[in-house]
């Protein structure tokens, strides 16, 4: 790029990607402006300070050793990791104690819970490791077959995978449908595929699901803790990331300032709020595709970033906040999966040497139904669950939700959920600039699509990008 052209930026969005655009472009000697809809920056990053000082993740929280981009940021801005802790025992509560129903799942993985006499269907039961206490071989079946659909895709051009229109056609839950006949694979496939993408297998196609699973590094990487992308944790709090990177901006991130318009001719680019209007040489659009669809382009977009399926990653968030991490001294790990909710899995997120944090992951269907209870009922629920899992438990110190499912800026997380024909559809524009307009986020990165990692770099290549052009 010469030295006298594209010499201004707007960045929108000011998550991981977009933060990571704006320090890059601004490094490299560019006037760069960014705007925020929030009153805070971080996206679907987000920090709670659960007790004085102790502050837990509320939104994307862990990484591991292949998350080389993330872990180089968070170095390089001071901060530190702290291991995801899992030792002692698990809970599951899998097994329906039905003694009018048959406890078998339909097609959709939900149990049939027809007469229990307590209304939550399932017995909670401790076992070692955090492998279910289901039929073993029918589990190992269905990793198998996963398997081999995510070694198909091919994870830079998902749409050029062979089978490709097939596969992007059929939802996760057909292919469950077709492919899975024992019980337990069929109850466990919609808890493991909320735990990896926070999705109902009606709403992915097959194509989306065997890519997010080889983007993220295989299943297996993705699904462990020691070892894998689950290992870590940014001491602190991940928001921290972003905080930091505004700070070094300044002035130059501009809160409460949601975008409505983006115009563009042969000179610059207008990017249009309520509050007024920046132009520039070039835009970064460092959004979920639902959100960036939202806003009105001239000229218009030759394709939209998001499909008519394509659906908001169904995640909430609860915490539950104990003087102490108080299971570990009746030897428990914390972790937790059950068939029924709010909590289809728990686990602990407790800052080191204070307060007990358990964090319940809410996803898939069972996130519309929860986000859509009062406070009240959704505290009483959770409560109730937490109980039953560990019996030990006082009642806790603090308790606190985190909804983006509903959240208006974010639109769902942990990603946007591709759904049928979305990968064949949108694929090959994923990250094709508008003219002036450039796009970034994690959903546009073939490499740890939906993770922290994948905005970060995502943000590194939109500089290549703008950085390059002449």
């Amino acid at each position: 790029m010469s030295e006298d052209a594209r010499r201004t930026a707007v960045v929108v969005g000011a998550g991981l990607a977009g933060l990571t655009a704006a320090t890059g472009l601004a490094a490299r000697g560019i006037d760069v402006t960014v705007l925020e809809a929030r009153d805070r920056v971080g996206g679907r990053t987000r920090g709670i300070e659960a007790a004085p000082g102790a502050w837990v993740d509320a939104g994307a929280a862990y990484l591991g050793d292949r998350h080389t981009e993330l872990l180089a940021l968070a170095a390089e801005t001071g901060l530190k990791t702290t291991p995801t802790t899992m030792l002692g025992a698990s809970r599951f509560a899998l097994r329906t104690g039905t003694p009018n129903g048959t406890g078998t799942p339909d097609a959709t993985g939900a149990p049939d819970t027809t007469g229990t006499p307590d209304g939550t269907g399932t017995e909670a039961t401790t076992g070692d490791g955090r492998f279910p206490p289901l039929n073993a071989v029918a589990l190992g079946d269905l990793f198998e077959r996963l398997a081999e659909l995510t070694a198909a895709v091919r994870p830079q051009a998902p749409w050029l995978t062979p089978d490709a229109e097939r596969l992007d056609a059929l939802t996760a839950a057909e292919w469950a449908e077709q492919h899975l006949s024992h019980p337990d694979a069929r109850l466990f496939f919609p808890l493991f595929l909320g735990e990896m993408c926070a999705a109902d297998p009606a709403d992915v196609s097959v194509l989306h699901l065997a890519f997010y699973l080889r983007s993220g590094g295989g299943l297996r990487y993705l699904n462990a803790f020691a070892g894998g992308a689950q290992q870590d944790r940014i001491d602190g709090g991940a928001h921290q990331v972003c905080e930091r990177l505004a700070e070094r901006l300044g002035a130059r991130v501009r809160l409460g300032e949601a975008v409505r318009a983006v115009h563009q001719d042969d000179r610059s680019v207008t990017v249009r709020t309520d509050g007024g209007a920046y132009r520039a040489d070039v835009a970064v659009m460092a959004l979920p595709p639902l959100l960036a669809d939202a806003i009105a382009y001239e000229p218009a977009l030759p394709t939209r970033r998001a499909g008519e399926r394509t659906g908001r990653g169904c995640a909430v968030k609860v915490h539950l906040v104990y003087p102490a991490p108080l299971w570990r001294r009746h030897g428990f790990s914390g972790w937790s999966v059950n068939a029924r909710g709010p909590l289809l899995s728990t686990v602990d997120d407790s800052p080191e040497g204070g307060i007990g944090v358990l964090t319940g992951f809410v996803t898939g269907a069972e996130a519309h139904r929860y986000g859509a209870l009062t406070p009240q009922r959704q505290r009483a629920e959770a409560l109730a669950q937490a109980a039953r899992l560990f019996p030990m438990l006082p009642e806790p110190i603090g308790f606190h939700v985190t909804d983006w499912l509903n959240d208006p800026y974010s639109r769902g997380c942990y990603a946007a959920l591709l759904g049928p024909g979305d990968w064949t559809r949108l694929g090959p524009t994923l990250t094709a600039p508008h003219r002036r307009v450039h796009w970034a986020g994690t959903e546009t990165s073939t490499a740890f699509f939906g993770l922290m990692e994948g905005a970060v770099r995502s943000g590194h290549r939109v500089v290549a990008e703008i950085v390059d052009r002449t």
